[in-house]
């Protein structure tokens, strides 16, 4: 499949070591965040791989809910668990809790259609900035920190009217950015197509933390690296 390359299997567990991870943000999501970069101080495995090897593992489920609780590093031994419930844990060997999933109605294991969704969604959601994220910040007057970007994942849901969507697309229908002190809480909603027809929708939250007074000549250097590493890679 083609998430081989970014994961291995050891004893029984899954690992994602920081350069797979990195590879996977840049190749298949598009996503330059410098927190997915190898040698970060703050390096984390990005939700995304998480949330693809979950679908990869276990089917894709009509209806799906992702809640990330804590940042992955690299080269940590993962759990994938599967409850009496059908809820999936994702854990460390101490039982540290890194995603949590809840899921219901059809669901299917056909892996041209998982692979065709998950790359869909992650192209689409590798996006967030500076497309998305940053007119949104502009509009409130806010920004992260530019030594010490900080979005991240809270939740992903998914929910489908049906399960065969052979030519999936996504489309951001709606975004918001609510400022509560230096935390900003971002909804995205898109609406899911199968063939340009209407067949679910995908609402991501995330969390943009270190909020200050937006800087115009700042963040316009901040995208033009951005595009830099984009070119480079």
């Amino acid at each position: 499949m083609f998430l081989d390359r970014f994961h291995s299997i050891q004893d029984g567990r899954v690992v994602i070591s920081a350069d797979q991870a990195s590879h996977f943000a840049r190749e298949v999501a598009g996503d330059y965040n410098p927190i997915h970069n190898p040698d970060h101080r703050r390096f984390c495995v990005p939700g995304d791989l998480l949330f693809a090897l979950v679908v990869w593992r276990f089917g894709l489920s009509q209806n799906m809910t992702f809640q990330f609780r804590n940042l992955l590093g690299g080269d940590v031994a993962l759990n994938f668990n599967e409850n009496p419930d059908g809820s999936i844990d994702v854990c460390d060997t101490n039982g540290k809790r890194y995603l949590e999933v809840t899921r219901s109605g059809d669901q299917t294991s056909d892996e041209t259609v998982i692979e065709k969704f998950t790359r869909c969604y992650v192209a689409a959601s590798g996006k967030n900035f500076p497309y998305t994220l940053k007119p949104l910040m502009e509009s409130k007057g806010v920004m992260f920190n530019p030594d010490r970007p900080m979005v991240i994942y809270e939740s992903m849901s998914v929910s489908l009217d049906h399960i065969d969507a052979p030519n999936p697309g996504l489309e951001l229908n709606a975004s918001i950015l609510e400022v509560v002190g230096k935390r900003g809480n971002c909804t995205l909603e898109y609406g899911l197509t199968s063939d340009h027809q209407p067949i679910g929708t995908v609402i991501k939250k995330l969390v943009v933390s270190g909020l200050r007074e937006y800087d115009a000549g700042v963040m316009d250097r901040i995208v033009t690296e951005f595009y830099r590493l984009k070119d480079g890679a």
